[in-house]
């Protein structure tokens, strides 16, 4: 029996995102942006800031989280996929992070990712970037 464990994605394709992007995400996400870091100025709104910041990537460019996949082929050829949680950050941690440098290196991250987006070379960079961002708000893996 051989189990593998891969990264997925759910995504549209390539031109799907990119027509996104180009009609709407651009927009849409700089808007998103902002209400987000509104959320975050209050205790009450810190949660829903984090979701939204969390959720960029969707709002940007249509692009899932990736999750972790363990694959298992059985000895009759048959293959069973099953998802595997990530452990995260002691919580504590993740939190001292996000008051110390999270709030405001991801602030500066997404606006950078931003920019770099307005160039139709830099789309690419811009969605990695945009990828990376719950990563850099919260340690989130």
């Amino acid at each position: 029996m051989a189990t593998t464990e891969i990264k997925t994605n759910q995504n549209p394709g390539c031109l799907v995102q990119i027509l996104w992007f180009a009609f709407v995400g651009w927009w849409l996400g700089q808007a998103w942006m902002v209400a987000a870091w509104i959320c975050m100025v209050t205790i009450f709104g810190i949660p829903l800031g984090v979701w939204m910041l969390n959720r960029i990537p969707k709002v940007m460019a249509l692009r899932e989280p990736a999750s972790v996949v363990r694959i298992t082929t059985r000895p009759d050829g048959s293959i069973q996929k099953e998802a595997v949680d990530v452990r995260q950050v002691n919580i504590v941690l993740r939190a001292l992070y996000f008051l110390l440098i999270g709030w405001w290196f991801t602030a500066l991250w997404l606006e950078l990712a931003y920019a770099i987006s307005m160039t139709v070379i830099g789309l690419p960079i811009g969605f990695w970037m945009f990828d990376l961002a719950p990563a850099l708000l919260t340690l989130k893996r």
